[in-house]
């Protein structure tokens, strides 16, 4: 249990810091301008220096994970995603695992029975629990847009009567604040219910989903529960948006809990799992075209290599091989 609860004390402590510090210490220009500045250079700068690092790995061979009929005779019919063989289709199939999860999909849970028998079957529930963490997790983020432009989007504007199209509380309720936390619930159980998830699972694994978990349950408190002004905050967002220094005016406490925790996890990402969110594109077992068949891929980084003939070989041992008596073409 240590595995879980250390990174729980951490998202606890994390939050009670900006809380003491407004609260208490009047540092609501450090959690307000200060840190949050710091947050989005830090995720700008760690973001593109892995990009880049990724961008320099040579992979000069095909190496894609295929699992359907590769392109090789024209009246062989090819799976066009399972092993694509031209840009758009390799393009297709990495915007169905970004946006669809298509391979988790097809996730099996393998279980042994009575008599030693090993059964698989079909295990779904992992692949409808990111999806509604993810997808939850974007809509919740496009319909925060509202705060940094003084005019509100169109797409925002229509997110926001999607996701509270229920209408049964003032203000408004929103399906994917209840999404949101019902899947971080699911995805952290998951690890804690199985015993093989709970011993490949690391602090590291956990950390994420509790300080996700924290920031979504501090704006459901902002919104619902404490019913912050709304005008002060889209005030300061606008500030920081254009780059502003200036302080901070008359905001909720818990609003400096909320931005500070998005900062940690800001400042976070680029050094942790979720960098997968910029790594799929650069998986070259997704991306890459399976044409292997077609085209001949060289090693560039390859170093030039000496080829021996027969003849120097026999140049070098003709009177070795004479006698030895061993026939040789040139006398």
């Amino acid at each position: 249990m240590k595995k879980v609860l250390m990174p729980l004390v951490m998202v606890a402590v994390l939050a009670l810091l900006p809380f003491v510090g407004v609260q208490y210490a009047g540092l609501s220009y450090m959690f307000g301008v200060i840190i949050p500045y710091t947050a989005g250079a830090v995720l700008l700068a760690g973001f593109l220096l892995r990009l880049v690092d990724w961008l320099r790995r040579p992979v000069p061979f095909r190496i894609p994970t295929t699992c359907g009929q590769e392109k090789s005779l024209e009246w062989i019919k090819y799976n066009r995603l399972e092993s694509p063989a031209r840009f758009w289709e390799a393009a297709a199939r990495v915007l169905s695992e970004v946006f669809l999860f298509r391979s988790l999909f097809r996730n099996t849970k393998a279980e042994l029975h009575k008599e030693s028998n090993l059964a698989y079957g079909s295990h779904k529930w992992l692949w409808l629990g990111g999806l509604a963490f993810h997808w939850s997790l974007l809509i919740i983020v496009l319909r925060h847009s509202r705060f940094f432009f003084v005019m509100v989007p169109g797409f925002a504007d229509v997110l926001d009567h999607a996701d509270g199209f229920l209408d049964v509380t003032l203000p408004t309720f929103y399906i994917t604040d209840a999404l949101a936390l019902a899947a971080i619930t699911f995805l952290v159980f998951r690890r804690l219910n199985d015993a093989k998830m709970r011993l490949i699972s690391l602090p590291t694994d956990y950390f994420p989903l509790f300080l996700l978990a924290a920031i979504v349950l501090v704006g459901v408190l902002m919104r619902y529960v404490v019913r912050l002004d709304i005008m002060p905050v889209k005030d300061q967002m606008l500030r920081l948006v254009n780059f502003s220094f200036d302080d901070p005016g008359e905001i909720g406490t818990l609003f400096y809990v909320h931005l500070f925790l998005v900062s940690v996890l800001a400042m976070y990402f680029p050094f942790s799992k979720l960098m997968h969110a910029g790594g799929i594109f650069l998986s070259p077992t997704r991306n890459l075209c399976n044409n292997s068949r077609q085209k001949r891929h060289v090693n560039p980084w390859n170093s030039d290599i000496k080829f021996r003939t027969y003849a120097d070989y026999e140049d070098d041992y003709r009177e070795k091989m004479k006698k030895a008596n061993l026939p040789i073409e040139k006398q």
